[in-house]
This record gives structure tokens, C-alpha cells and sequence, in this order.
């Protein structure tokens, strides 16, 4: 147990231990950031899998479902068992996993490759900010996290770079190799700087939620993408998922109310501090991973990038998090959490907006002003949500804060790209069709489905197929400029919640007694 001058005070070697940290996040971060990048290539059928659009978001999907439903039972099994061992246990499942998307022969095993790398990711992300919240004291606390957030940026901004790279000398399994050597060395770090810390009355473990909210998620994400494919809601390969996903849905949050060692305890949300916070970040992710997705293909296909050119004009959204995060809680210090995530909800929205008016005249100055405003403006809402989430929790559950709150993260990210996904299929669907008169049928319903299967159709047919690209840009840009908007309108809400319910007044930790027992270090 750790001395009182150090409960007050700290680790003393806090600050190298942060940066081991953040390193290891990177390969979590990067990840994500590679993927995007890579999303065309994998769809192409001669240079990639010839993944379809709703393989692509499963692709992405099936990673995020299994981290959001992993994290709290991993979150308390690092409490009980120790959070360094937790640490270690996720590289290494992680860094497998990668080795097994690298090299998956179709769609199907990359999905699958990517749910085990689900895994690994969710015992690596509670650990981090549990860590965090035991070697710091509560007046660094927030810079602490403001730095982790920096760290988050920088492998925002190395991973497109990376990820362009890669793509323009190897295959695309490489942009999933690239985790290993961040993962060795990772291991490396952890074993010589990191404290084992451990929660003194750990929570117990919650099987049946983590079960009930795994296949809620899966079951509602599967009849959103399945919309998207089919262009309708009233099937009912569309109906009866999405009804079995909340009706499951709801019978988690029952007997989660129900039982003392809840996996995700709801009555946390009667904090308004606590569920504005949670709000805050899951509605951005929301509407942020669902923009990211038609952005790809954007920049890539309609504007004419190559993967390493889409990369570097994603740097000024990266930047303006490195530059701004770790100035976020001077921010909030000085105007107040209240009008600081307002003013940043509103600016997130009208960065998504400005999508809506973007086409395949658009000058990249204007493209990279947008980016870096929208970058920036994220930089003021994350950090400050994060820590008050962590802040309040008591210290000694700070495992339990981390996941919360990256849950919400996760399974709003998933969301987002399967609800906003879907709804750029469809009306891409919607809009193609014309055009596609008088193709076989199964050749109408394979190319409809997504930009990337028209383009791939269109070479095929070689010169009978030129009279497709023109209508199939035009469809995509009119798909992605309604995603702008509804993502746009999504974060405008995110704003009226803060102004409703976010307190105006930051209390400190010490205030709230937080931290009355110490944890073992």
C-alpha cells in the first residue's frame, strides 16, 4: 500500500510511467486510424479481399462490438487480478490477432481476425486510465489525461501517414503488422516501468450482462447494416434483429438494476456530471466514425488521392488534437465546462455540416481548414469529459470509470458507422438504380450496394461500363451529403444536452472526497 505523501503526491515516476502508457495505446489508436485508410484497398478485388461495404463495417465493427462489450469485465478483472497484468495479457493477445488479420484470405477471416483483436484491445484501454488515475494525484489528474488525449492524437495523426505508406509499397496486411514491433516493445516497457496497482475491494464478475449486451449489440448493429443492404427497414431480416437487439438490450439494463455486481451499472448515469460526460463522448464518436467513413472513399475515389496523399490530408485533424487537447483543461478552467463543450459541440456540427457542401470540385485548402477545425474542437470535448468521468468515480474504481466510459465510446462508434453507413448504402442504392437498368439482376444488387462495386463492375464491362462512373460519383456524393447532415444534426443534439444538463460548476475531487481509500500500488 502506498505511502500517505505518496497518495498525496504521487508515483515519483508518474510521468515516465504515462509515457509508457501512451505508447502502448498507440497500437490500439493506430490501428483504427491504419484501417480507415485501407478500407478501399481491401475492397478492391485484384489488390485487396474484395470486401463488400457491409464487410468493410463489420471489418470495423466486429473489433469495436467486442472491445465495448469486453471492456468492464476486463476493467474489473484488471482491478482484482492487477491492471499491469491485464496490461500484458491484452499485447499479447493483441499483437496475435494483428498477425491473423494480416494475413486473412477473405472477408470472413479478417472479421473474425479482428473480434480477437477486440479482445486484446479491451484489456489494454481500461488498464491505461486506471494506471493513470492511481500515480497521479488529483490536482495533475487532469493534465495527466489531457496528455494521454495528446497521445490518442499523435497516433490519429501517425496512422494515416503510416497506413498510406504501407499501402504504397507492401500489401494491405501490412498496415495490421505494423502493430507488432509497437507490441514487443510495449511489453518491454511495462515489465521495467509500470507499478502493478489493484483495486482493494474489487467488484465481482457479471457473465450474464456481458453476454446479454454482447448479443443485444451484435443483433441490433447486424438488422442496421442489413437495412443498408437491402435499401429498407420493412424486411424482416431488417425487423426481427433490430427487435430481438433492443428487446435484449433492455433486459441487460433490467437485470443490470437488479444485481449488486452490475458489468455496467446504470445507476452511475444519476449524475448529471457523470451521464452529460458519457453523452458528450458517445454522441461525437457517433457522428466522428460514421463520418470517417465516407471520407475514405471520398478523398480516395471521388477526389483521386492515393492512399498515402488521403493519409497526409488527414494530418491537420490529427495536429489540431496534439495542439489543443493538452490545452483543454485551461479551456474549461477559464469559461467553464458548460459553454467550453457547448461551444465545441456546435463547431463540431457545423465542421460535419460543411461535408454536406463538399463535391468533387471542392479546393483541398477548404478540405484541410474543415479538419482542422473539427480536430481541434473534439480537442475541447474529449479531455475534459474523460476526466468528469474519472473524477466522478472513486479512485480506488477508476477501472471501473475507464470502462464506462470507453464502452459508450466504442459502442457508439459502432453505431455510428453502422447506422450512418447504412444510411449512405441506401441512399446510394436509391440513387444508382437508374442507372443500372438493364444489367442482370444479381449484377444490379451487387453493384448497387456500394461505390467501390459499381467502379469495380463498370471495369469490367470496359467501354459499355464508362457511362456508369459518372452517375455512381454522383450517387456517392449525394449518399454522403445526407450522412453529413444527419451526423450534423446528431451533434447539434449533443450540444442542447450539454446546455440542459451539464453542471456549470466543476467540483474537484478533493471535494467530493474521492479518494478516502487508497490503492495499492
Amino acid at each position: 500500500m502506498t505511502s500517505p505523501l505518496e497518495q498525496k503526491l504521487g508515483h515519483p515516476r508518474r510521468w515516465q510511467i504515462l509515457g509508457v502508457l501512451v505508447f502502448s495505446l498507440l497500437a490500439v489508436v493506430l490501428d483504427n486510424t491504419i484501417l480507415n485508410v485501407a478500407l478501399k484497398t481491401i475492397a478492391d478485388p485484384q489488390d485487396g479481399l474484395g470486401a463488400s461495404q457491409s464487410q468493410l463495417e463489420w471489418a470495423i465493427n466486429s473489433y469495436t462490438l467486442v472491445f465495448a462489450g469486453l471492456l468492464f469485465t476486463f476493467g474489473v478483472i484488471g482491478d482484482r487480478t492487477g491492471r499491469k497484468r491485464m496490461l500484458l495479457i491484452g499485447m499479447v493477445l493483441f499483437g496475435l490477432a494483428s498477425l491473423a488479420s494480416a494475413y486473412a484470405q477473405d472477408p470472413a477471416q479478417l472479421i473474425a481476425a479482428r473480434a480477437f483483436m477486440g479482445i486484446g484491445g479491451a484489456a489494454i484501454m481500461p488498464a491505461t486510465l486506471a494506471i493513470i488515475s492511481n500515480v497521479f494525484p488529483p490536482q495533475e489528474r487532469g493534465k495527466a489525461i489531457g496528455v494521454w488525449a495528446g497521445g490518442v492524437g499523435l497516433a490519429v495523426a501517425i496512422g494515416p501517414i503510416t497506413g498510406g505508406l504501407l499501402l504504397e509499397h507492401f500489401w494491405w496486411g501490412s498496415v495490421f503488422l505494423v502493430n507488432l514491433p509497437i507490441v514487443v516493445i510495449s511489453m518491454v516497457l511495462i515489465g521495467l516501468v509500470v507499478p502493478e496497482s489493484r483495486d482493494p475491494k474489487p467488484s465481482k464478475l457479471d457473465p450474464v450482462g456481458v453476454l446479454l449486451s454482447i448479443v443485444g449489440l451484435v443483433a441490433l448493429t447486424y438488422g442496421i447494416i442489413r437495412g443498408g443492404e437491402l435499401a429498407t427497414v420493412a424486411s424482416a431480416e431488417v425487423l426481427v434483429p433490430v427487435v430481438l437487439g433492443v428487446a435484449v438490450l433492455a433486459a441487460f439494463v433490467w437485470y443490470e438494476r437488479r444485481i449488486d455486481h452490475p458489468a455496467f451499472d446504470v445507476t452511475h448515469f444519476r449524475d448529471p456530471r457523470f451521464s452529460t460526460a458519457i453523452g458528450m463522448i458517445g454522441i461525437v464518436f457517433f457522428a466522428m466514425m460514421g463520418a470517417m467513413f465516407f471520407l475514405v472513399f471520398y478523398l480516395q475515389i471521388v477526389l483521386g488521392f492515393t492512399p498515402l496523399q488521403a493519409g497526409a490530408l488527414m494530418l491537420p485533424f490529427a495536429v489540431a488534437q496534439l495542439i489543443f487537447a493538452p490545452l483543454s483543461q485551461q479551456m474549461t478552467a477559464r469559461f467553464g465546462a458548460k459553454l467550453t463543450a457547448t461551444v465545441s459541440m456546435v463547431i463540431v456540427a457545423a465542421a460535419l455540416a460543411a461535408y454536406a457542401f463538399m463535391d468533387a470540385g471542392t479546393p483541398v485548402l477548404v478540405i484541410e481548414v474543415v479538419f482542422f477545425v473539427q480536430g481541434a474542437a473534439m480537442a475541447n470535448i474529449m479531455p475534459p469529459a474523460t476526466t468528469a468521468i474519472m473524477e466522478s468515480m472513486p479512485r480506488e474504481k477508476a477501472g471501473v470509470g475507464s470502462a464506462m466510459s470507453n464502452t459508450v465510446r466504442q459502442v457508439a462508434g459502432a453505431l455510428g458507422v453502422a447506422l450512418l453507413g447504412s444510411l449512405l448504402s441506401a441512399t446510394y442504392r436509391d440513387e444508382i438504380t437508374p442507372a443500372l437498368a438493364g444489367l442482370p439482376e444479381e449484377a444490379r444488387h451487387e453493384a448497387g450496394e456500394s461505390l467501390t462495386r459499381t467502379l469495380a463492375l463498370a471495369v469490367e464491362l470496359g467501354e459499355r461500363g464508362a457511362a456508369l462512373i459518372a452517375p455512381a460519383l454522383r450517387a456517392f456524393l449525394d449518399g454522403m451529403h445526407v450522412t453529413a447532415l444527419v451526423a450534423a444534426g446528431i451533434a447539434l443534439v449533443g450540444a442542447l444536452t450539454v446546455v440542459r444538463w451539464l453542471p456549470g460548476r466543476h467540483v474537484p475531487a478533493s471535494e467530493e472526497n474521492r479518494d478516502k481509500e487508497p490503492a495499492v500500488v
